[in-house]
C-alpha cells in the first residue's frame, strides 16, 4: 500500500508540473520588454571631405582684422554616443595658410608657423559631451588635443552638426591663443596683434557604419 501511495504522489507531482509549465510561459511572456538588457549603441564614423571643407581664421590687429584660410588634408572621426568616447584625427596643411598678402604670408609661414618644419596642424578628439542625433541637427562639445607647431594643447570646441542620410556637415568656432602657446609674436612697433586667432570651421563629409543612438 505504501508503494502504491508513493506512485500516486509521483504521478500527482508530474501532472502539477505539466499544468504549471504553460502558466509560467504565459507569465514570462507578459513581462515588460524593457526588462531585457539593452545592446550598446554602435560607433559612428565621420569621414571628412577636404574639397568641401575649409578653415577660416581672423586675427585682430591695432589697424584692422586680417582674414585668411587653411586647407584640410584629411579627417576621420569615430565616436560612441553611449559613452562619449571619441577618436580619430583631422589634419590641416599648415603650408596652405593664406591671407591674400604675399609678404604677410611669407612672414607668417617663416617666422610664426614655421610651416616648412611643422607642415601639419592636427586635432585628435578624445571625448564629446552632448546628445548625438541619428538624423537632424544637434550641438555637442568636442574635447581633444590640438597639435600646433609641434606642441600638444588641450582644446574644447562647440560643434554644430547635421546628419542627413549618409552625409553630414558641421561648423565650429573657437580661439587659439597662439602667442601664449609659444609661437612667435608677429607684432612690431607700428602694429600690434591679438594674442589669439579666431578659428571657424566649415565641415562636410560622409557617414559610415552609423548606428542610431
Amino acid at each position: 500500500m505504501m508503494h502504491l501511495s508513493r506512485r500516486r504522489t509521483t504521478i500527482t507531482s508530474v501532472l502539477s508540473l505539466l499544468i504549471a509549465a504553460p502558466a509560467a510561459v504565459v507569465v514570462l511572456a507578459a513581462l515588460p520588454r524593457h526588462a531585457a538588457p539593452q545592446s550598446p549603441a554602435g560607433e559612428t564614423v565621420l569621414v571628412l571631405d577636404p574639397d568641401q571643407s575649409k578653415v577660416h581664421w581672423t586675427l585682430g590687429t591695432t589697424l584692422h582684422a586680417v582674414h585668411g584660410t587653411f586647407a584640410f588634408k584629411s579627417g576621420t572621426l569615430q565616436f560612441d554616443s553611449a559613452t562619449g568616447k571619441a577618436s580619430g584625427e583631422i589634419a590641416v596643411y599648415a603650408t596652405s595658410g593664406d591671407s591674400g598678402n604675399d609678404s604677410r604670408d611669407r612672414k607668417m609661414h617663416k617666422d610664426v608657423l614655421e610651416s616648412g618644419q611643422y607642415k601639419e596642424i592636427v586635432f585628435r578628439p578624445d571625448h564629446i559631451d552632448g546628445k548625438v542625433m541619428s538624423q537632424g541637427s544637434f550641438t555637442v562639445q568636442m574635447h581633444g588635443v590640438l597639435i600646433l607647431h609641434g606642441s600638444e594643447h588641450q582644446l574644447t570646441a562647440p560643434v554644430q552638426a547635421e546628419f542627413s542620410g549618409n552625409n553630414w556637415k558641421g561648423s565650429a568656432k573657437f580661439s587659439v591663443p597662439f602667442i601664449d602657446w609659444g609661437l612667435k609674436n608677429p607684432s612690431n612697433f607700428f602694429l600690434k596683434v591679438n594674442h589669439a586667432v579666431e578659428i571657424e570651421l566649415e565641415l562636410k563629409g560622409s557617414l559610415q557604419n552609423a548606428t542610431p543612438p
